[in-house]
């Protein structure tokens, strides 16, 4: 039996519906498809209704869907994998980060679905070679890993094992873009994949200078937020260089300023995170909030995001 074409895609199940997976689910249903989820909290059906009527304005107000609410009756709930997912055609797993759980849900789920099913996990630290070692059909196993939140922000990068079939992996970019996500696919497998090793970077650092007494937790995420934050935004960090070297790019850049640059990496910290430096992390962002909750500081933030997506048309 052929695959079904990536934008002919009807029913998809989602694996764990934490953040990511909720993320997952309204994107889905934003998009017209049934979604049957899955997930053993006593909890997890209410939460996850929840959830996605809490991420609707966001999708609403980027043009992802006209529905006033969320079309919860498009929305199938079990505990455990079973013949609900007979009928979908992606499976995406948000589980907990353990290699165990994922290898043993991954099993669970090939006991049920068809053998054209793409069965994606949105691991951001796993190898998906590790996850898909003990799998029936492994060349149909990928990583898709969103951007939190997912539901708001278009990145999802997608790598395949040493097991994943390049067809699987074209699939999946045709169908995270007709989702309306933006993927980018990796050339091989990496921990953290692209995006979480670059935030892992620059976090270091900012620890780093923390450590060092350089400056605050506020100030250092103020010249984030006005600085780099905004042109990288814009450009990617590759091209904000190339933008920097003038008339003659990048190449005018590297002969000028190149060692500079070299200079200011071999300077770079490699911060310990003892329980001082983590106390004082945690003061830093936190001194200032008074009594603001994660909830209203997560308000915030989608909605400052929504408004970043807007302006980028």
């Amino acid at each position: 039996m052929a695959r079904i074409e990536p934008n002919k895609v009807t029913k998809v199940a989602i694996v764990g519906t934490g953040l990511i997976g909720a993320g997952w689910a309204a994107l889905f249903l934003a998009n017209g498809l049934k979604v049957h989820a899955i997930d053993p909290a006593p909890d997890a059906e209410v939460r996850l209704h929840d959830t996605i009527r809490s991420m609707w304005g966001s999708l609403r107000e980027l043009g992802r869907t006209s529905q006033p609410t969320p079309p919860l009756d498009a929305l199938s709930f079990s505990s455990t994998p079973g013949a609900e997912l007979a009928s979908a055609q992606l499976v995406q797993e948000s589980a907990p980060e353990k290699i165990e759980i994922k290898q043993q849900l991954l099993s669970d789920i090939e006991a049920w679905v068809s053998a054209e099913t793409i069965i994606a996990s949105s691991t951001s630290a796993l190898l998906i070679g590790d996850i898909q070692a003990k799998a029936r059909n492994p060349g149909r196993c990928l990583a898709a890993h969103p951007f939190n939140p997912p539901h708001i922000l278009p990145l999802v990068e997608v790598s395949g094992g040493p097991k994943t079939d390049d067809e699987v992996l074209d699939w999946a970019m045709s169908f995270y873009e007709w989702l309306g996500k933006t993927p980018v696919r990796l050339s091989r497998q990496i921990e953290g994949h692209i995006a979480g090793r670059l935030g892992a970077a620059m976090w270091r650092e900012a620890v780093s200078l923390v450590d060092q007494g350089v400056a605050t937790v506020a100030d250092i995420d103020a010249a984030v937020r006005n600085g780099p934050g905004p042109r990288w935004a814009t450009t990617g960090c590759h091209m904000v260089y190339h933008l920097g070297g003038g008339d003659g790019g990048m190449a005018n850049y590297l002969a000028h300023l190149g060692e500079s640059q070299q200079r200011r990496w071999d300077s770079l910290g490699t911060p310990t995170l003892t329980a001082e430096l983590c106390e004082k992390l945690t003061e830093g962002v936190t001194k200032d909030l008074g009594e603001r909750s994660i909830a209203s500081l997560v308000d915030e933030r989608d909605r400052k995001l929504v408004q970043i997506m807007q302006s980028r048309g």
